[in-house]
């Protein structure tokens, strides 16, 4: 694998999608435990993505939604009702915003806008 040039690793790093760090750095930057982080992936709120070692690695936009989590947890919720409840916030979330895209649009194309 050819060398990477510095300014495509800087990049990569300002992609929140780019799995930069190591589990252990993963729990220590959102406050949680590894078997915390083990816990939601088994719950299927994220998937971390495997180093070439099988190390898990993760995102900045998995340790929002991770750190999402631990706030419900932290308040008493069991992880497997945090982890249902942040998928079903970001559903809402979802479809709220075709809701209203698709509200606007027929204003747009100068179809009827409202029935």
């Amino acid at each position: 694998m050819p060398p990477e040039t510095p300014s495509h690793a800087t990049d990569r790093l300002d992609d929140d999608d780019y799995p930069a760090y190591t589990m252990g750095r993963a729990a220590e930057m959102i406050g949680a435990t590894p078997g915390f982080l083990r816990a939601i992936g088994e719950a299927r709120l994220i998937t971390p993505l495997r180093s070439e070692g099988g190390h898990r690695r993760y995102s900045r936009y998995q340790l929002r939604i991770a750190a999402r989590a631990r706030d419900l947890v932290d308040a008493g919720t069991p992880v497997e009702a945090a982890c249902r409840i942040v998928i079903l916030e970001d559903q809402l979330e979802e479809a709220l915003r075709l809701n209203e895209e698709l509200r606007v649009r027929p204003a747009r194309s100068g179809g009827p806008a409202e029935r």
